[in-house]
């Protein structure tokens, strides 16, 4: 392993707090509300989904939380403590101690995030010349050595090879072991299986939660998908608008969601008990304007079992039972007016699943 060690670090307790954070950008058009008053914190050595379609802001989250956004249109506010150190109002020369060494990212399209014109043993050598301070004999054979801790066959030869003489699966491990080249305490895997093909999908996935168990990291694993969390994380947050719109354990989630835009994000899922060529299931509208978001609760316009109520208040995050389980909706899923509106609709009530039925 390279970078700090796993044993200089605690054990338990909490990495990460968010506290009301928000990032906006200023347009032409209006402010655009990205991400807007989220909180959560996040324990050592565990792993958070991030849940949403695109638009909800969960891309923006995490890189906001790392810093890597700027320009003047930016606006920035709230909290994020790692380790204790608050992060929001650091200098991106401040962050630079930070990046790899504590936080680092997979991005989620790796043929644009590679240098085409640098091979890969340069790439991953890189960061480890810059923070670790080492020199280009002994980052060359880190190097070697994360390649084929990602098990990218024939490692030696891999290094002096370019972005293009990979596949896309090949890719994503150089990009795993970029991320992981200076022994990070935080991932930030940001679809990290997009374009991939299932197997492939499987096999990276597997990596990350491998390399989070030896390396007692702790990852946020951002998705669009909630079939790619179910038993691969400890909780999941469902971002939707730029807000948080339910949090919780994820076995909880998944046997007790109680938002209405979680269950359609989870019947959008393809079963396979289902005939070949069904139609699938879709959300129907578009996600919302962030520069005129709506007033009352923002899914409201796309969601079958709104009321008067939903389109003038927006509704607070609450406890479902537990402190660790919260939702934001008036009419959650599995109260009688939830019962009433899926009776009207022809539905039969959604069923409690398991985490096996989705991964």
């Amino acid at each position: 392993m390279t970078g700090r060690q796993t044993g200089h670090r605690p054990e338990s307790g909490t990495l990460l707090e968010v506290t009301d954070l928000k990032t906006h950008f200023r347009t032409p058009r209006g402010l655009v509300k990205a991400v807007d008053g989220v909180s959560f914190s996040l324990e050592r050595g565990r792993t958070l989904g991030v849940v949403g379609e695109s638009g909800s802001g969960k891309t923006v989250l995490s890189r906001s939380i790392m810093g890597l956004l700027g320009g003047k249109s930016l606006v920035r506010e709230g909290s994020v403590r790692f380790e204790g150190q608050e992060l929001i109002g650091l200098s991106a020369k401040q962050m630079r101690h930070i990046w790899g060494q504590e936080m680092a990212m997979i991005f989620q399209d790796p043929m644009s995030s590679l240098n085409p014109l640098m091979k890969i043993g340069a790439q991953i050598a890189e960061p480890l010349k810059v923070h670790l301070d080492m020199d280009a004999k002994t980052a060359k054979s880190t190097a070697e050595r994360l390649l084929r801790e990602v098990r990218i066959p024939e490692a030696a030869r891999r290094l002096e090879q370019y972005p293009h003489e990979m596949s896309g699966g090949m890719r994503q491990r150089v990009m795993i072991a970029i991320a992981l080249a200076c022994g990070p305490t935080l991932l930030f895997a940001d679809e990290p299986t997009t374009a991939l093909d299932v197997t492939v999908q499987a096999q990276i996935l597997d990596l990350i939660g491998e390399e989070r168990r030896e390396r007692n990291m702790s990852v946020i694993l951002v998705t669009h998908d909630l079939g790619v969390v179910a038993g691969r994380t400890d909780e999941i947050a469902v971002m939707y608008g730029g807000k948080l719109v339910e949090k919780a354990p994820t076995a909880t989630l998944f046997a007790n969601m109680r938002m209405p835009y979680t269950e359609a994000l989870f019947e959008s899922i393809p079963k396979l008990e289902e005939p070949s060529h069904s139609r699938l299931r879709t959300i129907p509208g578009r996600p919302p304007d962030l520069v005129n978001p709506p007033r009352g609760c923002p899914f409201a316009p796309r969601c079958v079992y709104a009321r008067d109520r939903c389109y003038e208040e927006p509704p607070p995050l609450v406890p479902a039972g537990t402190p660790d389980h919260v939702y934001a909706c008036w009419y959650p899923v599995g109260s009688p007016e939830y019962h009433e509106r899926r009776k009207e609709l022809g539905k039969e009530d959604l069923v409690t699943v398991t985490l096996a039925e989705v991964s």
